[in-house]
């Protein structure tokens, strides 16, 4: 019987991981796989989850399944740090995920029960992950532009003009915050045009975010997810715990539906809870009550919002620094955009050959297309990328 699997495409972050690992070079930096490290390289846990964990294994009574849909104080949470009351609780369903991943998935196998005709619209670039998923479900996709590759910026009159040719029905994959793969973010005032167009045209908004508090900031990163579900009948949020909270393996993440009503609210859970019992039954816990205890302890929470603060200072930094350290070299300020985008990742606007040339060179292991993680670097690794950036002719 499998003799007639198909080989199936290796992920190249993947391959590039073990790239990495297997060069001996003492200098070599890692700009690929997507986690965050601290300036020693290692990707810490949090002091709050520590804390939190602590806790738990002194009060946990029990390893038994939660519910279908995950630990409803969990459900709440999480959602009331995304949302923050922008939706009205008798309109929002809700289901734990493993991971962000999982509710990406979970969120487009119920609009393939919805409606199996759906195209679904994808920024380009995206996250690999999205178009994985969408040709796993033999699902309709259609791209639109987002990036402009000269100036770094977001295109928005190329994406507006691309979504205006959405039909009613179809679904539009938004990051909330923190593009990724190009770190580029749309403005408040771009969200609202963007909710517009797809409330004129009836579509719905599947909006992916996995960096809250990564950019500008737990609230500032959230407000187009609240401005679009509040004004719309219906959309989709796909949230992670990865990498605000650093709970990466503990796979974390909630699916939520916001539905026109209440009635049309009962039959969305019906449904979300009907598809984790086809694909895992109850979904894990441990991530899940560990993000909960911290969201519902004042002096946890507090204890994590510093810490985020932190993380995402450490980032901004880096990012001025390798913008000023370019802008040394070059004497030009082509590259000053390292510095207003946001989140772990930025496209750099670096060719293939360049990026090879960057990594045999001088060992910088970024993707083909020149996405690269910031959080990768630290201060003294900032001037090993800029001379290869600039050697290589970017």
């Amino acid at each position: 019987m499998f003799e007639h699997l198909n080989a199936q495409a290796q992920d190249k972050i993947m391959a590039l991981m073990v790239e990495y690992r297997e060069d001996p070079r003492d200098t070599k930096v890692d700009l690929g796989v997507g986690v965050y490290k601290d300036p020693t390289g290692n990707t810490p846990v949090m002091r709050a989850v520590k804390a939190a964990e602590k806790q738990l294994l002194e009060k946990e009574t029990t390893k038994s399944y939660t519910a279908l849909g995950g630990d409803p104080a969990f459900v709440k949470a999480l959602s009331g740090l995304v949302l923050n009351g922008a939706v009205e609780e008798g309109r929002l369903a809700a289901a734990a995920q493993p991971g962000g991943t999982g509710a990406i998935h979970q969120a487009l196998e119920l609009v393939k029960m919805a409606n199996p005709d759906a195209t679904v619209w994808v920024s380009d670039p995206t996250w690999p992950n999205h178009l994985s998923i969408i040709k796993h479900l033999k699902m309709k996709m259609t791209p639109y532009r987002y990036f402009d590759n000269d100036t770094r910026a977001v295109d928005f009159s190329g994406m507006m003009a691309d979504l205006g040719n959405v039909a009613a029905g179809d679904v539009v994959i938004l990051h909330g915050c923190c593009h990724n793969p190009t770190g580029a973010n749309l403005n408040m005032e771009q969200w609202k045009e963007v909710t517009e167009l797809l409330g004129a045209k009836q579509a719905l908004p599947l909006i992916d975010i996995a960096y809250q508090g990564f950019g500008d900031g737990l609230e500032a990163d959230a407000l187009g997810v609240r401005h679009i579900t509040s004004t719309l009948p219906e959309s989709l949020i796909a949230a992670s715990c990865s990498k605000n909270f650093g709970v990466y393996r503990e796979r974390t993440g909630l699916l939520m539906a916001v539905s026109p009503d209440d009635k049309m609210k009962a039959v969305t859970q019906q449904n979300l809870t009907h598809l984790n019992r086809q694909n895992f039954s109850f979904p894990p816990d441990h991530g899940a009550r560990v993000v909960q205890m911290i969201l519902d302890d004042p002096a946890l929470r507090t204890e994590w919002e510093t810490e985020l603060e932190e993380v995402r200072n450490t980032m901004l930094g880096l990012r001025t620094q390798l913008a000023e350290a370019l802008q040394a070299r070059t004497g030009s300020d082509r590259f000053g955009f390292l510095a207003e985008h946001r989140g772990m990742f930025s496209r750099l606007g670096a060719t293939p050959e360049q990026v090879e040339t960057m990594k045999e060179k001088h060992g910088i292991y970024m993707v083909g297309d020149s996405r690269m993680n910031i959080a990768g670097l630290n201060k003294d690794t900032v001037d090993i990328l800029a001379d290869a950036i600039v050697d290589a002719g970017v």
